[in-house]
């Protein structure tokens, strides 16, 4: 049954990520439950519950509840555990440490990834988007990106940006096709680029909680919306479906919050 819910799973457009992340909760279930059953979806979430942090949970209740789907036992759908919701954005980068990281690359020679932090934050690329982008894309100033379910989202990509790295990458012979490569000419892995971030932020004396890819994604919406107060074109530029997903960059971070208690309190 497991590869023909892999089977469904692929028709129904789901990425392969996706894929092996549903079928693996699905097999960790039946090594541990045997057959679906109420009783034995209770038990299990129960061990999820004291085993795995709550977004884990979900993710994990949502490949089985998939499954139930496909096998047509609906009924024994599992309900999701609550997440709390925080009430700041936690390990962001601030506009001071990204300008100082994006100094120091380019200072140091480091041109590509001072390219890199700088797509990400000027785009709020993710860094799948990121390592997608092509130099035909830079041409015509955005990249159209399929995202699950086959949908197409739309990063626009600065003038500005696009102008220094097109420069940048007549002077690395790179004149078509994905311009973010390794030392062997292939695209950079996301765990590498994760890597080298921390490695850099380590030589810079910036804190390496808030240097990883989707902190500049972050980054980018902040500045979006410090800078221009429109919270539903926003939503639509980072992609997200539902616009509650977006209203957390209304928040402040928990330096800001810090920063204007010290700056407010005088009692």
């Amino acid at each position: 049954m497991i590869e023909e819910f892999m089977i469904f799973l692929r028709d129904s457009g789901l990425s392969g990520n996706t894929i092996v992340s549903y079928s693996g909760s699905v097999k960790s279930y039946i090594d541990r439950c045997g057959s679906f059953s109420f009783s034995g979806l209770m038990s299990y979430k129960s061990y999820l519950i004291d085993n795995y942090s709550p977004r884990s949970v979900n993710l994990k209740i949502q490949a089985i509840n998939r499954y139930l789907e496909f096998s047509g036992n609906d009924k024994l759908k599992l309900k999701f555990v609550r997440v709390h919701e925080s009430k700041q954005l936690e390990n962001v980068i601030s506009d001071s440490e990204y300008r100082k990281f994006k100094k120091h690359l380019l200072d140091d020679g480091h041109v590509k990834w001072y390219f890199m932090i700088w797509t990400m934050a000027a785009t709020g690329a993710r860094i799948s988007e990121l390592l997608k982008i092509r130099v035909e894309d830079l041409v015509k100033g955005a990249a159209d990106i399929y995202t699950k379910g086959g949908k197409i989202r739309r990063l626009y990509i600065p003038d500005n940006l696009c102008a220094e790295l097109l420069s940048w990458l007549r002077t690395q012979n790179i004149e078509r096709g994905f311009i973010f490569l390794n030392r062997f000419g292939n695209r950079i892995s996301p765990r590498g680029v994760s890597f080298q971030l921390k490695h850099f932020a380590l030589l810079y004396g910036i804190d390496p909680k808030v240097v990883y890819p989707h902190s500049f994604r972050h980054r980018f919406a902040k500045n979006f919306l410090n800078k221009y107060h429109d919270i539903a074109l926003l939503a639509d530029l980072m992609g997200h479906e539902n616009i509650e997903t977006t209203r957390i960059y209304l928040r402040k971070t928990s330096c800001e919050q810090r920063t204007v208690v010290n700056s407010v309190i005088d009692w």
